[in-house]
């Protein structure tokens, strides 16, 4: 078994052992996922996706923790649209590859990053991980859990997490069905190789195929809703003072003055 370690991404750290390709994101101290690594997410996701010995991909973050979700500087005006496109194309690619796919969360896993590691097939999580969608603590909504986290976790267990912004452990996360299973810290790593080991022996294209058979009721609803939250987002959120209002706070580190407008 040959490991190659791929060092052209300022981002992340991509290392291939056939046929598992491994993705750190790598943006310290909190793995913010800004343009820059969306850009190299989806370019090392479609460059993986050609490469036919590879079967399974995992996700982790560098250091303390998974990641504290999506630069909060992309959501201005000016940058909201291009963000949402470049993030999205990520999620769309991780809900159409042919490749089985694994998120090892510890430390922060929040917004955008939770809702990267919610779309992969199977999530791992510490105990004492910090998951959450707090976007609406900005004035603002996370497209991709409004879209699909109802179908892992229950309208009422999504409408709590998504409308009130509060945070639970992978503990809770494993047992409301956010996360596959919650180990402790140490074992982590053990688990998600014991799986990665696992999946190495068998068919890769019967992988995909069941992987894509799993999934083939819900993805004729995910494209259309993301595409239809999108818009709400765009069109009406981001059209509200108080959208404007908190990322500006949250930014200038003060607390926001609603309006209700």
């Amino acid at each position: 078994m040959v490991t190659q370690t791929v060092t052209k991404f300022d981002r992340l750290a991509l290392q291939i052992e056939a046929p598992a390709a491994n993705i750190t994101l790598r943006n310290p101290p909190l793995n913010v996922i800004d343009i820059r690594m969306m850009e190299e997410l989806a370019a090392v996701l479609a460059e993986i996706e050609s490469q036919p010995e590879i079967s399974t991909i995992v996700f982790r973050g560098e250091r303390n923790c998974f990641s504290a979700g999506v630069d909060v500087a992309a959501h201005t005006p000016d940058k909201v649209a291009l963000m949402l496109e470049k993030f999205h194309r990520i999620i769309r690619s991780l809900i159409a590859t042919r490749k089985v796919t694994i998120a090892a969360v510890h430390g922060h896993c929040l917004g955008g990053a939770a809702e990267l590691a919610m779309v992969c097939d199977l999530v791992y999580t510490t105990d004492d991980a910090q998951w959450g969608f707090p976007e609406i603590q900005l004035g603002c909504f996370p497209p991709v859990a409004v879209t699909a986290l109802s179908a892992l976790i229950g309208q009422k267990r999504a409408s709590d997490l998504i409308l009130t912004g509060r945070s639970i452990n992978g503990r809770e996360a494993a047992t409301l069905g956010l996360a596959t299973q919650a180990v402790a810290g140490s074992h982590l790593d053990q688990t998600v190789d014991e799986t990665s080991k696992k999946l190495s022996g068998l068919s890769p294209a019967a992988l995909a195929i069941t992987k894509k058979a799993i999934y083939a009721w819900d993805s004729i609803h995910f494209d259309k809703g993301l595409a239809r939250a999108e818009k709400i987002y765009l069109d009406e959120l981001m059209t509200t003072e108080d959208a404007n209002e908190g990322i500006a706070a949250f930014i200038e580190k003060r607390n926001p003055q609603w309006k209700g407008r």
